[in-house]
């Protein structure tokens, strides 16, 4: 097997694919997720801000880790795998081997309600999907 290199533009357009879908995706489930965290808007939000800025950068920096760390997954997968197909189920693969179980786990011990996982789950396998989508369709 021989590591094919991996595609830098392919990585930063996967990353914003990743976050896009991710604001859409809570857009869409917002009032059910903040139902599951147990909290209410203004307190997400929190006193007089209108987004949580912290927050929205630590995801944008792990779109970008998860999308160059996938794009290396694959990179060394070979060429054959670098294709849309090849993507997207490396993508599931990823998330069913380590992203939700690492969430069963730590969402157990937390105590979260299971509406939860089942949302911020769904979230992963969306962008994980779609990253893998993007990577494989521009290739090496």
């Amino acid at each position: 097997m021989q590591f094919v290199g991996i595609n830098y533009i392919a990585v930063i357009v996967a990353a914003i694919a990743g976050f896009a879908f991710g604001s859409v995706y809570y857009m869409v489930l917002g009032k059910r997720w903040t139902a599951a965290l147990g909290k209410t808007e203004a307190e997400i939000k929190g006193a007089g801000k209108t987004m949580p800025v912290v927050p929205m950068l630590i995801a944008l920096v792990a779109q970008f880790m998860m999308a160059y760390l996938l794009a290396g997954v694959l990179g060394h997968l070979g060429l054959a795998h670098m294709t849309v197909r090849g993507g997207v189920i490396t993508g599931m693969f990823l998330w069913g081997g380590f992203v939700v179980t690492t969430m069963a786990v730590n969402y157990a011990f937390q105590g979260s309600r299971r509406a939860l996982w089942f949302i911020d789950a769904g979230h992963w396998l969306g962008v994980l999907v779609v990253q893998g989508l993007v990577i494989g369709a521009f290739g090496v």
